[in-house]
């Protein structure tokens, strides 16, 4: 097993399908697809591709740590008590455990992700 792990940002394997937890819906009807892609450290850090289809939806992260990087499309991310970021192709973010906010996804959008769990 190969410690040097690329991410297929056009995974030809069918995606894992699902929408958000009707309580955390705002608007829309987005859907969420994902194609995980590895695994480490029993579990507890988590990489792949996502997607998502126009909606608006609470972002709650808990005590996971996320990293992103927009394939393509464009969101809205608005921090609860700050402001409002918009993100598109080519940009990276961080989402600490704790954070709390609303994600607004504009036009489908594509990223990587890296998820670590405590």
């Amino acid at each position: 097993m190969s410690l040097l792990i690329s991410i297929d940002t056009a995974p030809s394997f069918a995606p894992k399908v699902s929408s958000p937890d009707p309580a955390r819906l705002i608007s829309g009807n987005p859907v969420f697809r994902s194609w995980p892609q590895d695994s480490a450290k029993q579990d507890k850090v988590q990489t792949g591709v996502w997607e998502a289809t126009p909606g608006e939806s609470h972002s709650i992260k808990g005590t996971m740590l996320e990293f992103c990087h927009i394939i393509s499309g464009l969101v809205e991310i608005e921090e609860k008590g700050g402001e409002t970021r918009t993100f598109r192709a080519g940009d990276s973010f961080v989402m600490k455990p704790g954070f709390v906010g609303i994600w607004r996804t504009i036009e489908t959008v594509r990223k990587i992700y890296v998820c670590v769990y405590d």
